[in-house]
């Protein structure tokens, strides 16, 4: 261990650090002249530092002791470094193609050193509002997605080692109540950290507060986060925790990371898709009316569920044996067993919709915005995004039980565009 108490780390306190980590340093050769660092991380929560010498690279990310973009008065424990970690060695064993190695983990120090994502890889939302395809993104995606959820629960877990991995993940506790606060919570009532386009979405914002058909669905949905432990999910899977290139997916910052519905991993992923799809309009510019990359976004949204299905059933069937779930010698024969596994990919999907809708809601009317939209100038134009993208997650919200294929929900998107 480098350090025996914790300090946030600028530049000259890292290199010391370095030099006195052998994992970090053995990584750039033990070569530190010249090297190249530069704090990066614009997110939310984290420090997180690029570091470049002649002979290697890695990233470094500290968790702070409070939330980085409000400051001390929110504090956030820090030890969500520590689960961070561990789901990235978890996740990145299940599925190694899609989740950067982990070099370095240090608990006093919150500090996580890994693989860097070298150029040309960006985050994903960005590429989004660049209107970059990625001819890949779904398969990648409903690979990582399908291995990670189904290798983590009981259809492949005995309950003995479930419950041993489930209450390991019970100490990210304030990482799971921010998110119920965040998601569950505050778009539904006044608050002081809600946020959204003012004066445009004053009424919109003051009819979600008041839509108690709305607020049941949600408390239904809040039970479903805080009570389920069905499978270890990455916890905050949106667009801006997804690096990529034309031909790489990787899935990064899991430190919201706990057991929990399987649906709020594939939710935040396609909803922040919709939101992506919904931002599109005010991208578009007399050079590109941005409607063919409209209708790739759909598709990618369609494919990435229906990819996901395909492969998630194949793992189960391939696995048949394996886990507590459902036991081979009561589901007993294959009528029985398909009854079951398409009971449980309908009640996932009205899952999926259902947490998908949330994320996008509070998105638009919470404390953290999307840069998807914040990004379009004109708060006019901005506003009559985010108000098509809030109709239609309310109505998946309220009337998610009623899709069965991932197709109806690309014919509700499209009609309300």
């Amino acid at each position: 261990m480098a350090f025996s108490e914790f300090r946030p780390l600028d530049e000259k306190v890292l290199i010391e650090y370095i030099k006195a980590t052998p994992s970090l340093a053995s990584k750039l050769g033990n070569k530190f002249d010249n090297l190249n660092i530069n704090e990066v991380g614009d997110g939310n929560l984290n420090f997180v530092f690029i570091v470049v010498g002649s002979a290697g690279s890695f990233v470094i990310k500290q968790a702070l002791p409070y939330i980085r973009c409000i400051g001390e008065s929110w504090p956030m424990t820090k030890e969500r470094a520590y689960f961070e970690a561990l789901a990235l060695k978890e996740h990145g064993s299940l599925s190694p193609d899609h989740v950067p190695e982990v070099y370095h983990f240090d608990q006093t120090m919150s500090l996580i050193g890994m693989r860097y994502l070298e150029p040309p890889h960006i985050i994903l939302r960005k590429g989004l509002i660049a209107g970059v395809e990625y001819p890949l993104l779904a398969d990648h995606m409903s690979d990582y997605i399908a291995k990670t959820l189904f290798f983590t629960s009981l259809l492949y877990h005995n309950t003995t080692d479930h419950k041993k991995a489930v209450a390991e993940f019970c100490g990210n506790m304030d990482l799971c109540r921010h998110t119920e606060q965040v998601v569950f919570s505050d778009p539904y009532k006044v608050s002081q950290y809600n946020r959204w386009t003012s004066p445009y979405l004053d009424s919109d914002a003051e009819a979600v507060r008041g839509d108690n058909v709305l607020k049941l669905e949600v408390a239904e949905l809040k039970s479903l986060f805080s009570e389920r432990a069905q499978a270890l999910v990455h916890g905050d899977l949106h667009t801006g925790s997804v690096m990529v290139t034309h031909d790489s997916t990787q899935v990064i910052d899991p430190e919201f990371a706990f057991y929990g519905p399987m649906g709020f991993d594939i939710g935040a992923f396609l909803g922040n898709l919709i939101l992506a799809f919904y931002a599109q309009d005010g991208h578009a510019n007399d050079q590109n009316d941005r409607k063919a990359y409209k209708a790739w976004i759909l598709r990618t949204i369609e494919n990435t569920w229906n990819l996901f299905d395909r492969k998630f059933l194949a793992l189960w069937d391939a696995n048949k044996d394996s886990g507590d779930a459902y036991l081979p010698a009561i589901y007993n024969n294959p009528e029985l067993v398909q009854s079951v596994q398409k009971k449980f990919i309908k009640d996932l999907l009205h899952e999926t919709l259902g947490f998908g809708a949330a994320k996008m809601i509070r998105r638009i009317l919470g404390v953290a915005h999307v840069e998807d939209f914040e990004s379009i100038a004109d708060a006019s134009k901005r506003a009559g995004c985010e108000r098509r993208a809030l109709e239609l997650a309310k109505l998946l919200l309220k009337e998610r039980k009623k899709f069965h294929y991932i197709n109806e929900v690309i014919s509700a998107i499209q009609q309300h565009q």
